[in-house]
């Protein structure tokens, strides 16, 4: 037997045994602490921390949404409760919208708000037209000289052509009415449109505490339908002298609404004031000839011949007298009228119907009117500051309309109105005079008149009696 000595194992690179190493120490050590069923959980479970829960429902739309145990409340998934999990379609992710984009704007379509010492020209400046477009516009049209009258505030809508030039233009001159001019073969066509407001009834209620005036603004009566209220009742009550503390009216009155908003107002259609304890009640009343007055509730005219006081809300410096001092010329002389003292300027009413005799000087009365009214009556009115526009020598007048203004001329000694009365040549007190009735209701229309009179005047009374219990609560 031959003793051989052991062969030696066949010899590998170096570095081929020590990657087969680690490989074998990656192995090991996997097997003994990773079985395979638990790694793929700890995956699923990384995906869930990692990923937002849009992602996971693009990426996996089939994977239920579990909330793993050590799961903290941070994790957006911390709150499910999965015994109510949503069905899929009540759980469908939508994506989020991005946000919408500003549409541009028309490059063609400008807007320019009227600021003070605006004109025409330097509006059309700012959006690039030259200074004969003004020219073409105004002279285009009698009525596109309205976009020269421009007020702060107001908003003018341009339309430009493809050529950089005026293709329209338009503004709202006021709730209800829009001017606009538009470019044609023929040059600019002006149109004007009007909306139609719907109208409806109003009610004001005011005790008078210092004036007509402050009570019908706290009444929330607008300022020029408390005028008409001093009209209807001016034949009956004199507002410059009878007026007391705790007076009351009642107003209903038509009230302009667009869209909701109140836009302007219409007429008084029917009123009661109570003056000293005594009431007086007014119906407007259209009759079948399209004639408009003012009645009182059982049809009798409101209107006479003559209005009280020629000045509304004015104060009575001197009154009617035989043996007046007068404050110029300090002598002893009748005063033959009554003095109203108002603010330079008020204006001046003619008290009837009647034609002009003087519009002139006329010695210490200064600028004095004289109209006379049919056959036994004549007015004076002196003092004036001036005549009012076509009020004339000769010229006829309405009752009620202006003749002239509150002035000093003549022998004043500051600005007021004297008021002259005249009965068949013979002066007589304006404030004592009793005044001639105009007619009443035609008997063929009184029972249509109070068809609309009476539930007018129950409405008011309705509605002043819902005030008064509401004010008790």
């Amino acid at each position: 037997m031959t003793n051989e000595p052991p062969k030696a194992p066949p010899l590998y690179p170096k570095s081929h045994l020590l990657a087969a190493s680690g490989i074998a120490a990656l192995l090991s050590l996997a097997l003994l602490v990773f079985p395979s069923s638990e790694v793929e959980a700890k995956k699923t479970t990384l995906n869930l921390e990692l990923e937002s829960p849009a992602d996971q429902l693009k990426q996996e739309p089939d994977a239920p949404l579990t909330q793993t145990a050590d799961a903290s409340s941070d994790s957006p998934f911390a709150q499910i409760d999965n015994s109510s999990a949503p069905t899929e379609e009540t759980a469908k992710v939508e994506p989020v919208p991005a946000p919408a984009a500003t549409p541009a704007k028309d490059p063609s379509h400008r807007e320019v708000t009227v600021s003070r010492g605006d004109t025409l020209s330097t509006l059309f400046a700012k959006v690039g037209l030259p200074a004969a477009a003004v020219h073409e516009v105004l002279a285009s049209n009698k009525q596109a000289k309205q976009f020269s009258q421009l007020k702060s505030g107001q908003v003018l809508q341009i339309e430009l052509d493809k050529d950089g030039q005026l293709a329209s233009l338009h503004s709202k001159v006021s709730d209800l009415e829009t001017i606009r001019l538009t470019k044609s073969a023929n040059g600019y066509a002006f149109n004007r449109e009007i909306s139609k407001p719907v109208v409806r009834s109003a009610y004001a209620h005011g005790v008078i505490k210092s004036s007509l005036s402050a009570s019908g603004q706290r009444a929330g009566l607008p300022h020029s339908l408390t005028m008409d209220l001093a009209r209807i009742f001016g034949y009956d009550i004199d507002f410059a002298q009878d007026i007391r503390h705790g007076d009351e009216f009642d107003v209903i009155y038509e009230q302009k609404v667009m869209d909701g908003k109140v836009v302007g107002n219409g007429n008084i259609i029917s009123a009661r004031f109570t003056n000293r304890g005594k009431t007086f009640s007014a119906i407007r009343y259209t009759n079948k000839q399209g004639n408009t007055n003012y009645y009182t509730a059982d049809g009798n005219s409101m209107r006479k011949a003559f209005i009280r006081t020629p000045v509304d809300f004015a104060r009575i410096s001197s009154r009617f007298s035989a043996g007046r001092k007068h404050p110029i010329l300090n002598k002893i002389r009748a005063h033959k009228g009554v003095d109203y003292a108002a603010p330079r300027g008020t204006p001046i009413k003619a008290a009837g119907d009647g034609k002009v005799l003087l519009a002139g000087r006329r010695g210490g009365y200064g600028n004095t009117v004289i109209i006379q009214h049919g056959n036994r009556y004549q007015t004076l009115y002196g003092h004036m500051q001036g005549f009012a526009k076509g009020v004339k020598t000769g010229s006829s007048v309405k009752q009620g309309q202006v003749i002239g203004y509150i002035g000093t001329t003549g022998l004043s000694t500051g600005p007021h109105l004297h008021y002259e009365f005249q009965v068949n040549g013979v002066h007589v007190d304006p404030l004592g005079q009793k005044l001639p009735m105009a007619d009443p209701i035609a008997k063929a229309e009184r029972q249509r008149f109070l068809q609309q009179s009476q539930p007018l005047v129950a409405r008011m009374n309705q509605e002043k009696a819902t005030l008064l219990a509401s004010n008790k609560r």
